[in-house]
Formats: C-alpha cells, structure tokens, sequence
C-alpha cells in the first residue's frame, strides 16, 4: 500500500487523536498534543462527512472542552492551523483560541493591588556620578557599582557592597560629560559582592 506525505501526516493525527480519546475515556486530563490532535482529527472528519468551513471550525471547538486538559495547556495553544479537503477544494483552517484561556493558569502573574516595596530594609546610598570620559557610559541593574567604567568619577568607597536601585534588567547611562544622581542599594548577600 502506498501512502502519500499527506495520507502519513493524516494516520499521524488519527494515532495521537485515539490516544486523546482513551485518556479522556480513562478519566485522565489531556497534555497539548493530545489535545491538539483530537481537534485537528474532529476536523478531518467533518471536511470528510461533507460539512462546511464553518462546520469544520465547530467541530473543532466541539472536540475537546477546557476542563478536559491539563491545566496550561489551553493557554500554550493559542491557534491550530490545519489543510482539510472540503467540496471545493483544499482548505486552511486556522481555529484560534480553541479554548477559553484560564482565569489562573500555571506560572500566571497576579499583581498585588498595592505598590511592592523593592529591597525593603536594605541600606541606601545616593551619589553623584559625572562621567569623564568622551564616550557614552551604560552601567546594568546588577552590576558592581564600586566596580564600573574608571571613567565615572565618584566616591568608590562608599559605593562598596552596593549596585544600581534600578529594575533588574534595565541600565542608567551618561553622555559625555553628564552629571548625574543615582540611588544606589545593597546587595542581598554582602560577602559574596563585596570582595
């Protein structure tokens, strides 16, 4: 028997969409790719039984409910694009959102209803920086500041154990020349930056 590429993908489906279906018969919660092969297979079936482009997208959001995944799971897939054969030819169907997000999936960020206060209780020290140098300097969040570019000219000393009370991730610069006040913070463990 000969298989085509196409006819390959198609078993490929159908294998991973009969798992879908004994994990749910056993009462058990689909992963992604379960889920995704049930949809796209219920596809495939409603092209085949002769049904439209819309009956093709309702199959596809009938095929597997939200509470039937594994939590996350609705949230990884956000689009499932998929060639059908419907009566006038072949079709992409793309089905986007096919389940409703979480309220509160795995990893979700909630944000606190009130400001956060960053590095509470840890010393603080205010400096003036000039920087001397004829180029640009960038210092990052996290980086030594009793340690940066020789070029920025300030007290050192006082700036030992102590780096920029920026975001992490986000840096300060000065232009040629610039004078600038920053507000410096302590590091959590003082031994291991202070050497």
């Amino acid at each position: 028997m000969y298989l085509s590429p196409a006819d390959e993908d198609r078993l490929a489906v159908f294998t991973a969409a009969e798992l879908a279906r004994r994990t749910i018969a056993r009462g058990l919660r689909l992963n992604a790719p379960e889920a995704v092969a049930l949809v796209c297979d219920e596809m495939h079936l409603a092209a085949r039984a002769g049904g439209s482009f819309a009956d093709v997208l309702a199959a596809g959001r009938r095929a597997a409910a939200s509470a039937a995944l594994l939590p996350g799971v609705a949230d990884l897939v956000d689009e499932i694009r998929l060639e059908v054969l419907l009566d006038e030819g072949s079709r992409l169907v793309v089905l986007r959102q096919p389940w409703e997000p979480e309220p509160d999936p795995p990893g979700a960020t909630r944000h606190a209803g009130e400001p956060v206060v960053l590095h509470e209780g840890r010393q603080r020290q205010r400096l003036t920086v000039r920087n001397g140098s004829a180029r640009p300097v960038r210092i990052s969040s996290h980086y030594p500041f009793w340690r940066v570019n020789q070029r920025l000219e300030f007290d050192r000393e006082s700036a030992r154990g102590l780096r920029l009370d920026i975001p992490a991730g986000s840096s300060v610069r000065w232009a040629p020349g610039e004078v600038k006040e920053v507000e410096l913070v302590r590091y959590g463990d003082d031994d291991e930056h202070t050497a």
